[in-house]
């Protein structure tokens, strides 16, 4: 019986251990998805474009700090709880636009093109219309 009791405890323990020391560890950054609700991070959204696009070390340069601004700005957004839910996409919108026209510039035209392609396949989130438009 004791011997019984002995073992229940020691396997309690350790799940107990286990789950706390799984809660306390951080999210696992750059792997497959960035959590339930949470946008990318600027340093992600850059990982993956390079990774699709295949741009020079030179183009991520330049695309950083635009993705970075985006990334503040966005979040800004959602923090100002003054804005109607139409408002506050409306603004996404027009942010995401300002993010494409400046990094469209950047790319090749082949690239342009597969960015165009990323984008559309974001889906609704990005809202309707949301895939960069082609230099004309």
């Amino acid at each position: 019986m004791n011997n019984i009791l002995f073992r229940t405890l020691a396997i309690l323990s350790w799940l107990l251990a286990s789950l706390t020391a799984y809660a306390q560890m951080p999210p696992q950054s750059g792997s497959g998805q960035w959590g339930h609700g949470q946008p990318p991070t600027a340093e992600q959204r850059l990982q993956r474009m390079t990774q699709t696009l295949n741009l020079t070390a030179e183009q991520q340069q330049k695309i950083k700090p635009i993705l970075e601004t985006e990334s503040t700005q966005m979040q800004s957004l959602r923090a100002d709880t003054s804005l109607s839910r139409e408002d506050r996409m409306a603004k996404m919108k027009q942010i995401r636009e300002n993010t494409v026209s400046q990094i469209n510039p950047i790319l090749t035209a082949d690239q342009q093109k597969q960015y165009a392609e990323m984008m559309s396949r974001m889906g609704p989130g990005r809202g309707p219309g949301q895939a960069p438009q082609q230099p004309q």
